[in-house]
């Protein structure tokens, strides 16, 4: 019986360092921001500047409200788990409490090592209940917490919605001001030339080495090697596969490949000439920055694209938008049932170099 007791009072849960209603709260107000900057942008003068920044504040925003999403289903897991555990033992409890309470106070003063064990024995319980009314008090917050976190989980579901919707809004606000761009790419290169090279390109390393062939094109920086080791990231995500890393079919590409989520937006990491963008082979749409004479960076998968060949974006400057539906499901994952690929490679003087050595180390 005292066994059973004591048992009850081990039963403590670790805390989260992070608290997730508050994560999926401030991600709400973010989201709330960026609505507000969308009807803003719509008015500004830069409005590809404006839509820009309007639509990384929505992804930005939906990417921590999706975290706390993450972290609010793994901590209400957390507590269900210890409240089924704290059931089986508590039901032990209950069960030697209702012994005690059936059994006559003249048994209970009777102890086989004599009123000096029955002295001992009752000191035992009496010590036990304030762990016991600590416990009981733990378990009443584990059940407001459990409360507020499903409370927490099915409003920013719908904030993750209305997020969502404005963030399509906002790119599709941008895509229309970047189509409706007049005049002609600043640097126009032979069409004939790029034609003969698109058609007789059998692979995406054949397709680089051609138009690596071909002279050298205005408008280009000077000076990439000082971006070696914190060129960003073209557009947000996860490291999925390395360098040279094979994936299920054997395949290897000399190159990264990123986990992406639908729909985001893909910006030039550093200002460059645009020596191609359009469809290529079975890549989806590609896109093929020279920031230098003897670089290439190539960004390959993308399901939309707003750049033309021989245009000369600026850093941070918007390219397209990756394919896919970006309605979420519901689930631990925070509102997204699968994630799109982006294809990362980087060239120098001809050959692929890895990317490890140019990107910053921010990768997760």
């Amino acid at each position: 019986m005292l066994r059973a007791l004591s048992i009850c009072l081990c039963l403590m849960g670790a805390p989260l360092a992070a608290n997730p209603v508050a994560e999926a709260e401030a991600a709400a107000d973010d989201l709330q921001a960026a609505a507000i900057a969308l009807g803003e942008a719509r008015q500004a003068d830069d409005r590809i500047a404006a839509l820009t920044q309007t639509v990384r504040a929505f992804e930005d925003a939906l990417g921590a409200l999706r975290g706390g999403i993450r972290q609010a289903e793994i901590r209400a897991r957390s507590i269900e788990a210890r409240l089924a555990q704290d059931e089986a033992q508590l039901a032990n409890l209950l069960a030697a409490l209702q012994i005690i309470q059936r059994t006559p106070a003249q048994v209970l003063l009777i102890h086989p090592n004599g009123p000096i064990g029955s002295a001992r024995a009752g000191m035992m319980v009496s010590e036990l209940t304030p762990g016991l009314q600590l416990k009981a008090d733990q378990l009443s917050q584990d059940l407001a917490d459990l409360a507020l976190i499903r409370q927490t989980q099915q409003v920013a579901q719908t904030q993750l919605q209305s997020g969502l919707v404005g963030a399509q809004e906002a790119r599709a606000e941008l895509a229309r001001v970047m189509s409706e761009r007049e005049g002609v790419p600043p640097v126009r290169p032979d069409p004939a030339l790029l034609q003969a090279i698109l058609e007789g390109s059998d692979s995406l390393a054949a397709f680089a080495l051609g138009l690596e062939a071909l002279a050298l094109v205005p408008g280009q920086t000077q000076g990439f090697g000082v971006w070696r080791g914190r060129l960003p990231l073209p557009v947000s995500g996860s490291l999925l596969r390395g360098y040279n890393v094979s994936d299920q079919a054997g395949v290897a590409r000399p190159g990264w490949i990123l986990a992406v989520e639908p729909g985001s937006l893909v910006s030039s990491p550093v200002a460059a000439t645009v020596r191609y963008s359009g469809p290529l082979l079975d890549f989806g749409n590609v896109i093929v920055l020279e920031p230098e004479a003897g670089y290439l960076l190539i960004i390959a998968g993308l399901g939309t694209v707003f750049t033309r060949t021989g245009d000369i974006p600026g850093e941070g400057d918007p390219l397209g938008l990756i394919a896919g539906d970006p309605l979420p499901t519901s689930g631990i994952d925070g509102g997204q049932s699968r994630r799109e690929t982006l294809y990362l490679e980087i060239r120098q003087n001809q050959q692929p170099v890895d990317p490890v050595d140019w990107f910053a180390n921010d990768k997760d």
